[in-house]
Formats: structure tokens, sequence, C-alpha cells
């Protein structure tokens, strides 16, 4: 798991901050699927510019980042990968019924590092060209589950078994490919899109019929309930603001 933090007792994490001086009212918790760092980041900023709140970001596989909040991490909002997991905590009492929505569609993307590698339709995957395909665990990572999903669906499974290599998440998974070690990933389309266009290499978007749809729920835990800041974030979640920099990374509405 890698967090977002100045100083916390959960660990080192990655920090941004203002360029002018702020008076913070309070601060936020937020427990973020790995596929949805590059939107959270600039969410965060934003957030903080506009409301004086500061969001604590911790990221992670949902699976993982749920047997946190399970074991009483003490995080005010999860922006979950999926939807059942945010349901989960629901039904047994983490999280406030009736909070639940969905923020964000996301797209699944065969990627490489290598220019011209991927083709257009994801036929590479039927050639010899790549020696390693990386996938997050399909265990904890709603993202891995949906690229065996397609593999299985393209009559694949068997054949690329023997190269898949897994990350603990979708952050690893995509580090895995950018670095070379993988010749193939399957990563999340935000992390390889800026500003709306591929940042690098090879892709094939996956169409949305290979998968089951991979909508992502936001929820506010019992642990926020009572925090004006936890509330403001899942205000300003909803707002256009929030929705422009959602769609600008690739996902959906």
């Amino acid at each position: 798991m890698k967090r977002w933090s100045g100083a916390s007792a959960w660990g080192v994490l990655w920090a941004w901050a203002l360029a002018t001086p702020l008076a913070w009212a309070a601060e936020v918790s937020v427990a973020v699927a790995a596929n949805f760092a590059a939107p959270m980041k600039r969410l965060a900023v934003v957030f903080e510019q506009t409301s004086g709140h500061r969001a604590v970001v911790s990221l992670g596989a949902t699976g993982a980042l749920y047997a946190q909040v399970i074991n009483g991490a003490p995080f005010h909002v999860f922006l979950a990968a999926d939807q059942k997991t945010p349901q989960w905590l629901e039904s047994q009492g983490q999280a406030v019924e009736g909070t639940r929505f969905t923020y964000a569609t996301g797209r699944l993307v065969l990627w490489s590092a290598t220019p011209g590698l991927v083709d257009g339709q994801g036929e590479v995957l039927r050639t010899p060209r790549f020696q390693k395909l990386a996938i997050a665990n399909p265990k904890v990572a709603p993202y891995g589950a949906a690229a065996l999903e397609v593999m299985e669906r393209m009559g694949l499974a068997a054949a690329v078994r023997p190269r898949l290599v897994q990350g603990d998440n979708i952050a690893q998974a995509h580090q895995f490919t950018a670095s070379g070690n993988a010749q193939l990933g399957f990563v999340a389309l935000s992390q390889v899109m800026v500003d709306g266009r591929l940042s690098s290499g090879s892709a094939w978007v996956v169409p949305a019929h290979l998968h089951p749809p991979l909508k992502q729920d936001a929820v506010l835990l019992k642990r926020g309930v009572d925090t004006p800041a936890a509330r403001a974030f899942m205000d300003f979640l909803r707002s256009d603001a929030a929705r422009a920099i959602i769609r600008a990374h690739g996902y959906e509405d």
C-alpha cells in the first residue's frame, strides 16, 4: 500500500502542498483504490483549495483496504474499485447506509511501454512477442479480476497463464510494465492517459463487453460520520469540478 500524507502514524507517504499558506479546517482520511491514484492527487488539491479541508490519502488494492477497515484502520471515506466491497461494509455496519454512490466507471487497457507492440485488437496476446504479462492480484483487485475475465472470454487463459506476473495492486502491475520487467500489462486507462491521450507506449482499450463493468463506489465509513471534512469530501466528489477531473483521467460517469 502506498499512502499520501504529511506526517502520519501509518507510514511515510506522498505529500503535496499548496504554494500559498492555508489554514486547514480539518483532515479527512480517504482509502482509495490504486487505479484512482492520478485523479485523486488532483482532486485532493482542488478539494483543499475550495474547502480548506485536507485529504490524507491511502492507496491500495480494494481487498487490502477493506481488510484494513475491518481491522480498525482510521479511514473516514472509502473509494473502492468495485461496488460489492462498499456494499459489504454497509452490511457489516462499517459504513453509513445511504451514502454510497458510483463516483467513476473505469476502463481496462492492455498496455506496453514499447510503441507499436500492442495492436488495436489485443491480438498480441495470441503471439510469442511477449514473455511476461502483468496483472493486479485478482483476489483483491477488481481490475485484476477483470483482466482474467478478458483472457477467459478471448480463449487465452490457459495459454497465457504461464507468462502471468501478479502485482499486489494495479499500481504495481503498472510498475512492472513501465519498467519493462513485463512487456505487457493489464492496467487502468487512467494510469496511461494524460489529458485524454496515451502518455507513452502502445495500448488496446479493452471493449467493455469483455468484462463486467468496472463501476467504482464511494461510501462514508462509520468513523467519518461525525467528521465534517468527510461529509464535505463526499459532497465535493459529486461536484461538477470533481466530475471534470475524473473524466479527464479516462473514467466514465
